[in-house]
């Protein structure tokens, strides 16, 4: 029975280990598809939807079973328990990975005035977040973990930056209105891009560190002091 948990663990981590792998993948060619202008690149993010829906599907499957067969504890408990959230959250960006890929199959181009916004430097640290968030996973690395969870805020900004750009871009030529909206839409999209590649970095927290600091990182990451006004029965129940 020991060794069946083993290898259901190891299926488990291995389906996982692909669905990263097919997820960052998507982010990249998606990205590029805009960058390059390849309508070719764009299409195969889409036409590889299906697949990543497929891992989803296993994923899910294969951590029901364990949970129905077997009663994990410890670090193979919080992996069962993250795993879950994770394939969610790595389907997301997979399913935004194909919007981007479909808003620039409309146009087949990038904007002339593409330069004058964000989008190069937002895509690059998204890309960057949810390439460090899998790597975290797969290596365990908490360290990378927090790295992601640091740099949401760089990009939430950055994308409120984008926003008032592009809308003074409609202003200054109505010419403009139609991709500067799909362009509002992408950078929207890139920005909650950057909030599932965080919830992948608090799994990984959990699973290397067995701490949960959803919703309140900073006092596990940036301080040494507890929350003030935190009673004595809160930090317990924590």
């Amino acid at each position: 029975m020991e060794r069946l948990f083993d290898i259901q663990i190891e299926k488990l981590k291995t389906r996982l280990i692909k669905m990263c792998s097919l997820v960052d993948e998507q982010v990249e060619f998606a990205i590029r598809s805009i960058e390059e202008e390849n309508v070719e690149l764009a299409q195969l993010v889409v036409d590889r939807d299906k697949k990543v829906d497929k891992y989803d599907v296993k994923i899910e499957k294969v951590c029901q079973k364990i949970f129905a067969l077997n009663q994990p504890v410890a670090m193979d408990l919080r992996l069962i328990m993250s795993s879950l959230t994770i394939n969610n959250n790595l389907e997301r960006i997979g399913d935004i990975a194909v919007n981007i890929a479909e808003s620039f199959l409309i146009h087949k181009k990038k904007p002339a005035f593409i330069n004058k916004t964000k989008f190069l430097e937002m895509s690059k640290i998204a890309k960057e977040m949810v390439k460090d968030a899998i790597d975290g996973f797969i290596e365990n690395n908490a360290k990378l973990a927090q790295k992601v969870i640091k740099t949401d805020d760089l990009l939430d900004q950055l994308n409120s930056e984008n926003h008032k750009i592009l809308i003074e871009i409609m202003k200054e030529d109505p010419a403009n209105i139609e991709q500067a909206v799909a362009f509002l839409v992408t950078s929207r999209q890139m920005e909650r891009m950057g909030d599932h590649a965080t919830n992948i970095a608090e799994d990984v927290y959990f699973i290397v560190e067995a701490q949960l600091i959803k919703h309140k990182y900073e006092k596990y990451l940036m301080s040494d002091e507890e929350d003030e006004g935190e009673s004595e029965d809160e930090k317990t129940q924590d």
